[in-house]
């Protein structure tokens, strides 16, 4: 996969996953906020759409090909035992960074892995999948960062993701903005705070 790696001074790993026609570079002023001590990993998805990269495929908005999203979480899943090794950092310390189309494949991580991330913060993501059982994400914390007004991922969305990820175990945080589904100055800052309580 397409990627960017950096080397950082503390034990800890940013996934960095952008969104729909993003790369792996949009995201590093996000990290920077996060942690500028992490280790990064900046990952561009493989499918194109109209040119556009993305992680997965979709059948139409808000409509993923399951299949597809099944496959490429585990092409996700192997590169970082890969990368790991290639760059020798500790793969249990990896903590993903995603919007919108990154935080959903970073949400099916979770769905589909046990001991997969440390820990997530999710902006603007939707339920990856329905009707599977989750694998155990006992005490994994995740922030997510959702729209009351966001016109791809509805509120619903959220708190439904909020509750199966809860259901799994997982400690799950949400903090609401009111700016659609664009990713804001103010909602990385909350999901910096809460970073820094949990990992720092």
């Amino acid at each position: 996969m397409k990627h960017v790696f950096k080397k950082g001074t503390n034990d800890k790993v940013l996934l960095l996953l952008h969104g729909t026609g993003g790369t792996e570079q949009d995201l590093l002023p996000v990290a920077e906020m996060i942690d500028q001590e992490a280790s990064i990993l900046s990952v561009r998805g493989n499918v194109s759409e109209n040119g556009m990269p993305r992680f997965f495929k979709r059948l139409r908005e808000g409509v993923f090909d399951e299949e597809d999203l099944i496959q490429r979480t585990e092409e996700l899943n192997n590169f970082l035992k890969e990368a790991s090794e290639e760059y020798q950092f500790n793969r249990d310390r990896v903590i993903a960074v995603g919007y919108s189309n990154g935080a959903n494949i970073a949400g099916s991580l979770l769905f589909h892995y046990k001991s997969s991330l440390k820990g997530a913060l999710l902006f603007h993501p939707m339920v990856p999948r329905r009707g599977i059982e989750i694998p155990s994400q006992t005490d994994v914390p995740v922030f997510i960062g959702a729209g009351e007004n966001d016109p791809i991922c509805a509120p619903e969305e959220t708190v439904e993701l909020k509750e199966l990820l809860e259901g799994a175990g997982a400690e799950v945080t949400t903090h609401w903005e009111r700016m659609g589904h664009r990713l804001t100055e103010s909602e990385v800052m909350k999901g910096a705070e809460w970073y820094q309580e949990r990992f720092s």
